[in-house]
């Protein structure tokens, strides 16, 4: 998180103390989309995550007062969330199932709350990134990346060769890479759309 975000976060944290509910209300709004996505990798379903995320949102409003956070408020709901997803699962008593789930996502079982990377923030990224690029380079990239169009679709779009899409996607996720190092792993999960 850059250090004007954080401070923005603890401005909005320090209002919704003292009772602000439109404090309250953009934390809300920017966080539930990505906490019932982050919630839904350990439950697998929509409507318990929502209901779990919006239990851990009461408790944030109802607690408000007294609240202590001593990481940043992403990690600090990331954390509950999993919490309660984790006790969600116990409380079914499906050990088996539950031991099973755990094993086969250890990786997600085992993730560093504090560096998990939220879809909007990678996204912002992203965009930031592609506005530095060359405007035929970086449009050429969206309608792949976004639409999922093929390079002899664009390169017609575009008024030129496919060679020079492939060369203008292929400069792109060059400059991508590079821009973006830290967030490569799940940038090539979201790239989903690179075909011909």
């Amino acid at each position: 998180m850059e250090k004007q975000d954080f401070i923005y976060e603890q401005i909005l944290i320090a209002k919704m103390k003292t009772g602000d509910r439109s404090a309250f209300s953009s934390i809300f709004s920017y966080y539930y989309p990505n906490m019932v996505s982050f919630a839904s990798t350990f439950t697998k379903d929509a409507d318990t995550s929502e209901e779990i995320v919006q239990d851990v949102f009461v408790q944030l409003w109802e607690s408000r007062e007294t609240l202590v956070i001593t990481s940043s408020l992403k990690s600090f709901l990331l954390k509950t969330i999993q919490n309660r997803c984790i006790n969600w699962l116990k409380h079914l008593k499906v050990r088996d199932r539950y031991n099973h789930f755990m094993v086969e996502n250890s990786n997600t079982a085992d993730l560093d709350t504090e560096n998990y990377i939220l879809k909007t923030e990678l996204e912002g990224k992203l965009e930031q990134a592609l506005q530095k690029l060359p405007k035929e380079v970086a449009d050429a990239f969206r309608m792949n990346r976004y639409e999922c169009k093929k390079y002899h679709e664009i390169a017609v779009i575009q008024n030129v060769s496919v060679r020079t899409i492939e060369v203008r996607i292929g400069k792109a996720l060059s400059l991508l890479r590079e821009s973006l190092k830290e967030y490569l792993i799940l940038l090539l999960t979201l790239v989903n759309c690179f075909y011909k």
